[in-house]
């Protein structure tokens, strides 16, 4: 029978594994580490050579004790692909993707759900709660129908439908939490207690970062059992990229490889605790409490104890941390598809962007090998197949109503303003979106544009020379969005001025209230940007 050790990092503590703890029994922390009888598998490269691809290949080096309670889709073995064309455009003469796209539901978050499930099953759990931004829920649905587990699925109300609906597709329990990633976590962890429901934790399991480490095994073979310079990820929780360090380090210790990767880390603009600590040399991260990414796989607000770790082995190995806007990963997507074939969601944008930006101040070198951990597709998931009555909804915000605002594309909503509209005000922080903006207008010809970067500018701006038509952001220093709005519907002599709202934020009911009947147009950043803009951009980010 294999053994495996549970040891805690923080105070040393250590017993044998025989089922998952929420906490160290000594010291209370909740991260904890498995550990192997490594000096019995210095064989580890022959005992493979002659299975099949895939995790469960190295399952002397995972979580479960019997075999027969595998519940596998065909996770792992994903290929390590030479971005020639990209790593041309950035002076990278060894840039590889992880490609995890290509895992059973799309996305890296397979490999952790085969184990998780895989315990369950070993443990004898018939039910279990997930709380999740998307991926993981759609991977732990997946196999937990494989299995026979029911499964409830809570998510906060930034993630999109259409991966609520695949969820849904396999038969979990859907319940949509109105509040952030955080508070969905509190919520599903009490509805598990008091129906008496295995309560899965996620990145803090034992399952997230056993798993994770399988995807270093694996580039460390397709490298010829090298270890790359850098591995590069978007984080949100932070457990990949420390599953990944400690599967170089038994690999290290197995004597087949020499050493650990830097790690790079980058998370999106609207919520970057971790990239903050990091950058500003703290080995606590500080949460963000309201997170304002609409790239909902990004927006742990509180990274925890996970961040501590993290910190640990960046500081051991080296590393980077960089952030990009919601923006810059959106006009990376179309960058990624066009140049290689790489078509990924947002949160692999936002960290691809990051990786440029390391690149651009010398972090990473021209001569380095870099991996990067290519997460989940841009694939949609099927929304005829089921019915109207597939979720649940907790609200748990102030307000009464959740109103719909008019949307539409940016150059329609401008026409569809029912007075001329020759000159525009853009109210806008973001240089380069307001940038964007103005090219979209004057391109079109016919319209003077003005720019102001922040409300009070732009109200200021406003009362000077009455503007036909004003374009505002929502998120900015000073005076935001709201404020101004606001202010402009009190000032009689602007107070019939259309108004376009642009913006990358999701709104919550409240926000909805507040913009109800007071805009023209509501647009989501990204939703506006067309094919003859697509060389400006590249411009843009070089």
């Amino acid at each position: 029978m294999k053994k495996i050790q549970l040891h805690c990092k923080n105070c040393g503590w250590s017993d044998n594994y025989q089922e998952p703890l929420k906490r160290c029994p000594v010291c209370g922390d909740d991260i904890l580490y498995a550990l192997y009888e490594l000096e019995n598998l210095r064989n580890l490269k022959t005992l493979i050579r002659e299975r099949k691809p895939g995790l469960w290949r190295y399952h002397e080096l995972l979580p479960i004790k019997n075999v027969e309670n595998i519940v596998t889709l065909g996770e792992g073995g994903t290929p390590l692909i030479h971005a020639k064309n990209l790593g041309a455009m950035l002076g990278l003469k060894h840039l590889y993707f992880k490609d995890e796209r290509q895992g059973p539901t799309g996305s890296f978050k397979d490999r952790q759900a085969s184990v998780a499930i895989s315990v369950m099953k070993e443990l004898g759990i018939q039910e279990a709660v997930v709380a999740s931004t998307g991926n993981v829920a759609i991977a732990y649905s997946a196999y937990a129908a494989r299995a026979g587990i029911k499964l409830w699925a809570f998510f906060p109300d930034r993630v999109p439908s259409d991966k609520i609906r695949e969820v849904a597709l396999y038969g979990t329990e859907v319940v949509n939490v109105t509040g952030t990633y955080d508070q969905t976590k509190e919520i599903a962890q009490r509805f598990a207690q008091q129906q008496g429901i295995y309560y899965d934790r996620g990145i803090k399991s034992i399952a997230a970062m056993e798993s994770m480490k399988t995807m270093a095994y694996e580039i460390a073979e397709d490298l010829d059992w090298r270890a790359p310079d850098w591995f590069i990820q978007g984080v949100s929780g932070g457990m990949g990229p420390i599953g990944v360090a400690k599967g170089f380090e038994e690999l290290m210790a197995l004597g087949i490889v020499e050493r650990v990767p830097s790690i790079g880390i980058v998370q999106s603009v609207g919520c970057t605790p971790m990239v903050d600590a990091y950058n500003n040399g703290w080995s606590v991260a500080v949460p963000v409490e309201n997170p304002t990414t609409i790239i909902a796989t990004l927006s742990t607000g509180n990274p925890g104890r996970a961040y501590q770790l993290l910190w640990d082995v960046m500081q051991q190995y080296g590393g980077a941390a960089d952030s990009a806007t919601d923006e810059e990963a959106f006009e990376v997507t179309r960058i990624l598809a066009r140049t290689d074939g790489i078509s990924v969601e947002p949160a692999t944008a936002v960290a691809f962007a990051g990786l440029i930006k390391m690149v651009r101040r010398g972090v990473i070198k021209s001569d380095q090998v870099v991996v990067f951990n290519c997460s989940g597709h841009t694939f949609p998931v099927e929304k005829d197949i089921l019915g109207q009555e597939w979720a649940r909804e907790v609200d748990i915000s102030t307000a009464p109503t959740t109103p719909s605002l008019p949307t539409s594309h940016l150059l329609t909503a401008v026409q569809e303003v029912d007075a001329p509209v020759r000159r525009i005000l853009i109210v806008e922080d973001n240089e380069d979106s307001a940038r964007l903006l103005s090219r979209i207008f004057l391109s079109q010809g016919g319209y003077e544009v003005t720019v102001a970067t922040n409300g009070r500018e732009g109200l200021e701006k406003a009362q000077e020379a009455t503007p036909d038509l004003i374009i505002s952001d929502l998120m900015m220093p000073e005076m935001d969005g709201f404020q101004l709005i606001e202010n402009l519907k009190t000032d009689k002599n602007l107070r019939n001025i259309p108004i376009i709202v642009l913006t990358a934020k999701e709104l919550t009911p409240t926000e909805r209230n507040r913009l109800a009947g007071r805009i023209d147009s509501f647009l989501q950043k990204g939703s506006f940007l067309n094919e003859e803009l697509m060389q400006q951009i590249l411009e843009m980010l070089n």
